[in-house]
């Protein structure tokens, strides 16, 4: 079993950045894939960012290319996405979430095995 915690989450003004973090329980965390998703309220859950257990997969969403980074640090058992030029669209519950077979980056929420709580991202215009 995997637990996943996600923090850094807040309100920020439009334009601004956030860093979020999720740190994982367990030993096997640097063999994991990784991915970020969010969910805006009655919508499902759609991907966001994706890593591959030594990092040299990453996959993103259109809607967030250029402006958000995932990455990772193993020895931390801990996976960011730094969000930069946030818009109010961007609000919403981000989750993260691990992939047994990490040599990929899988973007399919079916493809996920442990899920985090979710954090709350608000981004004011």
């Amino acid at each position: 079993q995997v637990l996943l915690v996600e923090s850094g989450g807040g309100l920020v003004q439009a334009g601004g950045s956030l860093r979020l973090s999720c740190t994982a329980s367990g030993r096997s965390f640097s063999t994991y894939a990784m991915g970020w998703f969010r969910q805006f309220p009655g919508k499902e859950r759609e991907f966001v960012a994706a890593i591959s257990w030594s990092g040299g997969s990453l996959y993103y969403a259109d809607s967030v290319k250029g402006r958000f980074t995932i990455s990772r640090d193993n020895a931390k058992k801990t996976v960011y996405l730094q969000m930069n030029s946030l818009k109010p669209e961007d609000t919403a519950v981000y989750y993260c979430a691990a992939n047994h077979y990490g040599s990929t980056a899988p973007r399919a929420e079916s493809e996920y095995d442990y899920w985090g709580q979710g954090t709350q991202v608000t981004v004011s215009s």
